[in-house]
């Protein structure tokens, strides 16, 4: 359920949960009128000189220092639960920058309380100095009987995050276009688009025997827009008992917006796993696995499938489970191109969402600036039953150990939006994946077989006859292919390929397939895996 506008414009609960993923529940504390904040609220720091190599050499030195974990705060805001929590807003008269002439941005602070326990420090940079961003209750509104209990005036202890607004969509409304909030999570929107998907700023051993640690952006530093200009640059500082960061990201929205990314990273301890621009999404059901719903809509997911594009310009194409177990790839590359998840279907009819708008959903892609050597584009799935549990997650694991005392940096390119498949006229894409009991209609269904649908279209195919020199290329490890059949759906451009595949009961079954022609490669490589559960 969406909250009001009044009260956390965009953000779904789902989203406002996950992003506090790493948090521990609030202690119950009744609210009191007249609370005392203040001796939460830390001391106004005085202007500094700020750059991104001083973060980072602080950062640094933080890292050699033994881990403290942030204090939570107590008082009025402790003592807010998810109603009261949604009973508060940022007031955009009081945006920061709204009042500066030709400024392209505002900026406009979420609140602590529910489960946002940790303050969050907020300092805007103008000409290489840093100076502190305080909010105080004023700042913010208050409604129904929240507003009779809050203390006026009184100095906030901290923020729990903050987000940009920019003209996006149309000259006179200021869209939210960005939000930090939660541990390291972020989310961002191109035009037309809808919040789904997030990002973090790391990911430290997800699903692997070790215990998932989740670090967080302790403080930003925003630098003040010139007016006019385009481009909003923030740095955050992040920390967790076992690395600390320098962030840099240089926020261009539009069309597509685009975040250029430099993390630079400092290890106090050994990490089992690094995940690198980790993505996080949902995947409950479409067309492959809509029998283990009962649910009026056709579609429920932010993404339908983990696209990579390789060193030579190949393109992999990864449709999402909503598996019976964790389950997931581990996609090995060299230098990829560009890593991400998207959501290709774009149509409405296909969601009957009116709410969710589940079409206008951002893909999300990272593209690697620099040398990234040899690593795993790793994917996780996660059973889910509940549209309110992002259970995907993606991220880039570099080669080699990581080990207390390392450093390492990584730059790269996070591109949010529709982004749509068709610019790419070389390769075929994967139009739909569907899935279902195995055999022939009306006949009953072989016991441990299932059929699988691909519909390939667009690129090289749309100009060829329908007996033209198009083989599907198809392997499968785990189970055997029972039924084949290839054809183009008669007046469409779409080629089909089905095929049956047996596997015995618990079995990870892992298929590839693409389609050949004329001496060359004429689509993407479809990539899946069935669990015979």
């Amino acid at each position: 359920m969406l909250f009001g506008r009044a009260a956390v414009p965009s953000l779904s609960r789902r989203a406002l949960i996950l992003a506090a993923a790493s948090t521990s529940a609030l202690s119950a504390i009744g609210l009191r009128s007249g609370a005392v904040l203040a001796q939460d609220a830390p001391a106004a720091a005085a202007p500094q000189q700020f750059s991104f190599d001083s973060l980072t050499a602080a950062m640094k030195d933080k890292a050699a220092q033994p881990y403290v974990a942030p204090e939570k705060i107590s008082g009025f805001f402790a003592g807010l639960k998810y109603d009261d929590y949604r009973l508060v807003s940022y007031d955009p008269e009081r945006a920061r920058w709204a009042g500066d002439e030709g400024s392209q941005f505002q900026l406009h602070a979420f609140p602590m309380g529910w489960l946002f326990a940790e303050p969050v420090n907020l300092y805007e940079v103008k000409d290489g100095v840093a100076t502190d961003m305080p909010f105080t209750t004023d700042d913010f509104r208050f409604l129904n009987e929240l507003a009779a209990k809050v203390p006026a005036g009184e100095k906030m202890p901290g923020v729990a995050g903050f987000r940009l607004h920019y003209p996006l969509n149309r000259l006179d409304v200021m869209d939210e276009v960005v939000a930090f909030l939660g541990a390291s999570y972020f989310r961002a929107l191109g035009a037309a688009s809808g919040y789904g998907l997030s990002a973090r700023g790391l990911a430290l051993n997800t699903a692997t025997d070790t215990a998932e640690e989740f670090p967080r952006f302790s403080s930003f530093w925003v630098e003040k827009p010139a007016p006019g200009v385009r481009e909003v640059v923030v740095y955050a500082a992040l920390e967790s008992p076992s690395v600390t960061g320098a962030y840099r990201f240089a926020i261009r929205p539009g069309e597509e917006t685009e975040m250029d990314v430099t993390a630079r990273l400092f290890f106090r301890a050994d990490v089992l796993q690094l995940g690198i621009a980790p993505l996080t999404s949902m995947y409950l059901f479409s067309e492959r696995n809509r029998h283990a719903f009962d649910d009026y809509r056709p579609q429920v997911h932010d993404s339908d499938g983990l696209r990579i594009t390789r060193a030579d310009g190949d393109v992999l194409w990864r449709p999402l489970n909503n598996p019976p177990r964790l389950s997931g790839a581990f996609l090995a590359e060299e230098n990829p191109r560009a890593f991400g998840l998207h959501q290709r279907d774009r149509d409405f009819e296909h969601y009957q969402d009116s709410e969710a708008r589940y079409e206008r959903r951002p893909s999300l892609e990272v593209e690697p600036i620099g040398d990234w050597g040899k690593g795993v584009v790793r994917l996780v799935e996660i059973p889910s039953d509940l549209e309110v549990n992002d259970n995907i997650v993606a991220f880039w694991t570099p080669e080699g150990a990581i080990k207390a005392g390392d450093s390492r940096e990584f730059a790269y390119r996070l591109r949010w939006g529709n982004l749509p498949v068709e610019d790419r006229t070389d390769l075929a894409w994967v139009l739909e994946t569907r899935s279902g009991v195995g055999g022939v209609s009306g006949v009953e269904s072989a016991e441990n077989t299932r059929k699988f649908v691909i519909d390939f279209t667009g690129g090289p195919l749309n100009p060829l006859p329908a007996d033209g020199d198009v083989t599907p290329i198809l392997t499968v490890h785990g189970g055997e292919i029972v039924a084949q059949s290839f054809q183009r759906v008669w007046g469409s451009d779409v080629w089909r390929l089905a095929f049956d595949v047996k596997a015995e009961e618990g079995a990870t079954v892992e298929m590839v397939a693409h389609l050949a022609g004329y001496g060359r490669k004429l689509t993407e490589t479809w990539l899946y895996q069935w669990i015979n559960a």
